[in-house]
């Protein structure tokens, strides 16, 4: 209390070590002020310059985007805007290379760039200047190039490749701006029109051209339009008739394939059965032999577990003994005596803790090793279930769909052969028995029989018929040509007999009675029976 008394009565003596304090501390406050309002932040659509002593031979830094510290007294700061600004030209009377006056009103839009030799460049040339000011600048590098390229092009060229005459006048314009730091952003060409009036005759020519073809067009359309009517129409009808062609031999087809198809299901029924079957037990197989593979992992990792900690805990006990000899060795006095009983003690403590670390490390490393391999092993279980599941519902499923489309078409087959059995049955009643109704089915289609006989033998030619006849007789005094009509003779009461019990129908007995030794058609032929037809 005395002494702070002391302290306090000596300042109020001496109050300059207070006020020296305050000046030095408003000075440092004074100038961190001024070092934080000396950084400078750039947004990023402007361009911060700083200018003054920037070093490296450079007249000026540039930095889009961040910020930096600007040196008071040796550097000074300021900013170009990069938005971007339209300029129209009006442009007009420029000549082309058929020395022909073109208007081409236009609008193009630039920004300063953002590349280090465009800033460069830009706060060189345009730093200080308004918007009006560099729109002025990059106005009048624009109606000098856009001259230029016109004097270098045809109006045609012009006036058709419009895309050619922006690509020349970009290439010819960008080198320039970029002089004064500017990209060339977009160009848009308004109109091109010319005092002579040569673009507009262009057009009308193109139009009439352009009608022209399209009446040409249109004749040649409706031409072809009337040939395919024709075609079309003549199509239809061989369609119609191949189609009535083919129903009737698909219906004799379709009959002999359905027993075929009906097997070939049944086949395939109990093949799909038994391949979703052995699926199902191969997964199976699968998962229990996954699930082995990862116990034998999980057991293999943990045995190493335990075997690392145990050579740990051995060395620790090597170490320890190391230690206990040296300290027994060392000791020359019953000070050291003590000294080395309490390093014993302290070393036996750290043994333990060793131990116990040892111990903790083995049971965190196990924890670590079986619970990914349960996770694991869990997870096989319950996807080897999951598949399993899956692949026995898409058998059923898959069985169940055969099944139920043989079935479909079983019944539909059956419906099929009960309609036709009960209209072959009341065909059978209505002609009064089996016979006559075969009778009456064979004579409706004998006309197909018989233009398929024509058929078969339409390619053989009977217009000439030679028989070689020398005059000379047989024994019973009969010429080769008579014995030759009378076996063809004998050849029709078999073939009378056979259209009597096929169609019913009775030919007269003296069709048969060409020779004379020749009998009715139900008795055979004198002298020799007649022969047997084949097949």
């Amino acid at each position: 209390m005395f002494k702070t008394a002391l302290f306090a009565e000596w300042l109020m003596d001496n109050p300059w070590p207070v006020l020296l304090v305050a000046a030095v501390a408003a000075v440092f406050f004074t100038f961190l002020m001024m070092m934080i309002k000396q950084f400078k932040r750039c947004p990023s659509n402007r361009i911060l310059v700083i200018f003054g002593k920037v070093g490296r031979g450079n007249t000026s830094q540039c930095i889009h985007g961040g910020a930096a510290f600007v040196m008071p007294m040796i550097q000074d700061y300021s900013f170009l805007n990069l938005e971007p600004i339209q300029i129209e030209v009006p442009l007009k009377g420029a000549l082309s290379i058929e020395n022909i006056r073109v208007n081409v009103p236009s609008v193009f839009t630039v920004a300063i760039g953002t590349e280090p030799q465009l800033m460069q460049n830009a706060a060189i040339r345009l730093l200080g200047l308004n918007t009006e000011a560099v729109k002025q600048q990059a106005e009048h590098i624009i109606f000098g190039q856009m001259r230029q390229v016109i004097a270098s092009m045809r109006i045609e060229d012009i006036n058709r490749h419009r895309e050619q005459f922006l690509q020349n006048i970009q290439t010819s314009l960008e080198p320039e701006l970029r002089k004064i730091g500017l990209v060339l952003i977009n160009v848009n060409i308004t109109d091109i029109t010319d005092e002579s009036g040569y673009i507009q005759a262009i057009g009308k020519k193109a139009a009439s051209q352009a009608v022209q073809q399209a009446t040409i067009d249109v004749a040649q359309q409706e031409k072809m339009g009337a040939i395919g009517v024709a075609e079309a129409q003549r199509e239809k009808s061989i369609q119609v008739a191949n189609a009535n062609k083919l129903r009737e031999i698909g219906i004799h087809e379709a009959q002999r394939e359905q027993a075929v198809r009906i097997a070939q299901l049944d086949k395939e029924q109990k093949v799909g059965e038994q391949t979703a079957a052995f699926e199902r037990d191969a997964q199976v197989k699968d998962a229990e032999r996954t699930m082995r593979i990862a116990l034998a992992d999980a057991n293999a990792k943990a045995i190493t577990g335990e075997n690392l900690a145990q050579a740990e805990v051995a060395a620790a006990q090597a170490a320890l003994q190391v230690k206990q000899a040296e300290s027994f060795q060392l000791g020359e006095t019953r000070k050291r005596e003590a000294e080395a009983a309490v390093q014993e003690a302290q070393n036996r403590a750290m043994a333990k803790a060793a131990l116990a670390q040892a111990a903790r490390v083995e049971a965190e490393r196990r924890a670590a090793v079986e619970a990914p391999a349960k996770a694991e092993k869990a997870k096989v279980i319950v996807e080897a279930e999951a598949e399993a599941e899956k692949r026995r519902i898409e058998a059923e499923g898959q069985a169940s769909a055969i099944f139920a489309k043989l079935q479909a078409e079983a019944k539909g087959n059956y419906e099929i052969l009960a309609k036709k059995g009960e209209g072959l049955q009341r065909i059978i009643e209505a002609c009064g028995g089996a016979q006559q109704a075969f009778q009456m089915l064979m004579l409706e289609h004998l006309d197909v029989l018989a233009e398929t006989a024509a058929k078969a033998i339409s390619n053989i030619k009977f217009d000439k018929v030679v028989v070689w006849e020398n005059g000379s007789t047989l024994g019973d005094g009969q010429s080769n040509t008579a014995r030759f009509l009378q076996s063809m003779a004998r050849t029709l009461p078999p073939l009378m007999q056979v259209m009597k019990d096929v169609g019913g129908v009775e030919v007269p007995e003296y069709f048969a009675r060409l020779t004379p030794d020749a009998e009715p058609m139900n008795g055979a032929a004198a002298g020799s029976a007649p022969p047997t037809p084949k097949g």
